[in-house]
């Protein structure tokens, strides 16, 4: 079986942002696994507008050059870790729409999460989960949060501390696992005559 492709999608695009540092730091962490090649996915360098398909993602018509674009890139990948800041209790715009525009892309495939903020970004990644399991979308349970006053110097320079270690660990495990489960759901499905489904 060939090696998992994880997407680490950074999802806030906001100017002097905190998240680059956190995305990089959780790429580099996964830099020293052997069971997946983890890749930073950053939004800023994917300037979708906003929602204008005239069909829903669901029915798989993308008219734009941009969503084809979009979703070819969501479809390399069999896992997915979501970094996320928090935003009024929630995850930022571009992060909600940039999965609303693909669907089957993200179908049978696993996700994780990295939030952060004045209370580490849990009340975000709540949101998130339910809108991962909108696209079907297996979200496993370990969760990284950092503090914007305990885990950043001056709200700015990240500096983890080192009781994340174990956690991402665990992050890291449960997602290849279940990246790997997924996988071979959807190489079932596909074996699978139409019409038996």
């Amino acid at each position: 079986m060939s090696t998992l492709k994880i997407a680490v999608i950074l999802g806030s695009t906001r100017p002097g942002r905190n998240g680059k540092a956190v995305a990089d730091w959780i790429v580099d962490r996964a830099g020293a696994r052997t069971g997946a090649e983890y890749e930073l996915v950053d939004l800023a360098d994917w300037p979708l507008p906003y929602m204008d398909e005239p069909l829903p993602p669901s029915m798989g018509q993308y008219q734009g050059e941009h969503t084809r674009s979009w979703a070819a890139k969501v479809a390399e990948y069999d896992g997915y870790v979501f970094v996320t800041p928090e935003y009024n209790h929630s995850i930022p715009g571009v992060l909600k729409n940039a999965i609303d525009f693909a669907y089957a892309e993200w179908n049978n495939k696993a996700a994780a999460f990295v939030s952060y903020g004045t209370v580490g970004g849990v009340r975000a990644v709540e949101h998130l989960r339910s809108i991962a399991s909108a696209v079907q979308l297996a979200h496993v349970n370990a969760q990284l949060c950092f503090s914007l006053f305990t885990d950043f110097e001056n709200l700015s320079f990240f500096k983890p501390g080192e009781h994340h270690d174990a956690t991402a660990d665990r992050l890291f495990d449960q997602l290849e696992a279940w990246s790997t489960a997924m996988r071979t759901l959807r190489e079932a499905s596909d074996r699978i005559p139409a019409g038996r489904a």
